[in-house]
């Protein structure tokens, strides 16, 4: 009797020993699965032509992408599109090796992402400066740069009367280089001109547009040619094209307006601000979303109000009462007494 109860006794504690050790086993495996499925998350990132150099919107995209890898310990893959016809195979190949989100960089690649995302349903995409809403697996970037390209025009027409600025100011005409005509081109160039509009209703806008993303050659020749014409400040909207642009005005000693990044440090007493459009900033946070489990489809739009889009700190030359107008503005728009279309004007 004694030994029977003993031995009860005893399967009941070596059962509760078992029971113990594999709770506490299962600790542990949590924070390596956690670990791991961080880098098992994998995303791809395709760029437009104009490549990962074109320090525009490019640039700005996988600076997010690397931004997540470091901060979220994802597992990031990237390829560049050396044509357009390239789109719609480097978005499929992510696809096809099962990475969880596929970022597709600018507008020209929606046709491309509306297929693919049709053909690979549990692929999350992402794609920046184009709508496409009727996909439950793909968010939109967009951006409102309008807004910023308004700031810039301000700043930009302000100079242009401002007497005794240096670089040969003076002339009342601005030079406006386009990339391709497409809406996220045409956005920044509307808001540009309306804003250097409103505060100088005589100013001169040359436009032209180079149809390239990725020829800095032509981009020189363009803005040489508006120089030449009058132009002593020059805005390039026209990704890598846009490098050249800047080169022709430090060459010719008047100034240029940078473009989604920072680019004064292209060309330091030339470039005198930048229309910045955060696509680093929106990579990133529907990476770290999409990782959440938070992963939201259709628009996701950024502007002023959430910082999304703004400009870059002037530099010397610009004087304080100009920045401090342009600031004004800005709030402005913010709290709705300013409205930037984005729709060009009559005559563009």
């Amino acid at each position: 009797m004694k030994k029977s109860r003993f031995l009860s006794t005893l399967v009941v504690v070596l059962t509760l020993a078992v029971a113990l050790v594999g709770c506490a086993n299962t600790s542990a495996p949590k924070s390596t699965n956690s670990a791991s499925a961080k880098k098992d998350f994998k995303v791809g990132l395709v760029t437009d032509v104009g490549g990962l150099n074109d320090h525009s919107f490019n640039f700005l995209a996988n600076k997010g992408l690397e931004k997540a890898a470091s901060d979220l310990g994802i597992t990031k893959g990237v390829v560049e599109s050396k044509q357009m016809t390239d789109y719609e195979t480097n978005l499929t190949r992510f696809a096809q090796d099962k990475y969880n989100l596929v970022i597709a960089v600018g507008f020209l690649m929606q046709d491309a992402v509306e297929k693919v995302s049709k053909e690979y349903p549990n692929t999350k995409f992402m794609i920046i400066d184009s709508e496409v809403t009727d996909r439950p697996n793909v968010a939109s970037a967009m951006f409102k740069t309008e807004q910023c390209g308004y700031l810039v025009g301000v700043m930009a027409g302000l100079m242009e009367k401002t007497p005794g600025i240096p670089n040969a100011l003076g002339k009342n005409t601005v030079g406006v280089v386009g990339g391709m005509k497409i809406p996220p081109v045409d956005d920044y160039i509307a808001g540009f001109i309306q804003g250097a509009k409103s505060v100088n209703s005589d100013i001169k806008v040359n436009l032209n547009y180079t149809n390239k993303f990725d020829d800095p050659a032509l981009g020189k020749q363009t803005a040489l040619s508006q120089i030449a014409n009058g132009a002593d400040i020059v805005f390039p909207v026209a990704g890598g094209t846009g490098t050249g642009v800047i080169d022709a005005a430090k060459q010719k000693n008047v100034y240029a307006i940078g473009v989604d990044a920072d680019q004064n440090y292209m060309a330091p007493e030339t470039v005198m601000t930048s229309a910045l459009k955060g696509m680093d900033t929106a990579t990133y946070d529907i990476i770290k979303d999409t990782m959440d489990g938070k992963f939201k489809s259709g628009d996701v739009y950024f502007d002023l109000s959430n910082n999304g889009v703004g400009f870059a700190t002037p530099i010397k030359a610009v004087p304080k009462d100009v920045v401090d107008k342009v600031n004004d503005v800005a709030q402005q728009i913010k709290d709705g007494k300013i409205k930037v279309s984005n729709k060009m004007p009559a005559g563009f």
